[in-house]
């Protein structure tokens, strides 16, 4: 076992993502790949090209709580840690078999099928394991639920409470206002 409690022998995936904010379909795909596999890495990206409302510090904070309060201690055989560079080198790094996607909707599959060429090619090792989102989670994009706080809707069926507060207070200082 290492510090994080992660089995070192078993079989591990990454799940990565820019995670801005983490919703509750994220933490519901982590929940699920966590009983599939024996130790999952969520890797924040560092540089997404996405230009994130929340810093890459900020947004490790928020999956590491998110991924502390998952039940029957699931967040023992997680660990969370933010990346920057090639998805294939860092799940060479961590010892991953598979890389783990969530799927919302169709349009979601061709550009995660154009990623997992690339990473084939990359790494013809790697795995890449599909989840589809869960029936009440389908329509949560992160895009969406900074949209519905920017304009000063409830997103508190999409995310966690101290996600919502987090949002409100980025939105309040201006600074997740792009005209601001």
């Amino acid at each position: 076992m290492s510090e994080a409690g992660v089995n070192e022998a078993g079989a591990r995936a990454v799940y990565p993502g820019t995670f801005d904010p983490v919703t509750l379909g994220h933490v519901d795909i982590i929940g699920r790949a966590a009983r599939l596999f024996d130790s999952l890495v969520v890797a924040v990206a560092a540089d997404t090209g996405k230009a994130p409302l929340f810093s890459l510090d900020e947004r490790t904070a928020m999956v590491e709580k998110a991924v502390a309060a998952l039940p029957d201690g699931a967040g023992q055989r997680i660990r969370v840690r933010p990346f920057d560079g090639l998805l294939v080198d860092l799940a060479r790094e961590e010892r991953a078999r598979a890389i783990v996607r969530g799927l919302r909707a169709v349009s979601d599959f061709e550009f995660e099928f154009q990623m997992v060429g690339m990473n084939t090619r990359l790494d013809p090792t790697l795995e890449t394991v599909f989840l589809m989102a869960s029936e009440k989670h389908t329509f949560i994009a992160s895009r969406f639920v900074k949209e519905v706080a920017r304009l000063g809707g409830d997103v508190s069926s999409f995310v966690a409470p101290d996600i919502a507060r987090a949002l409100r207070a980025k939105y309040a200082a201006g600074s997740g206002d792009p005209a601001a």
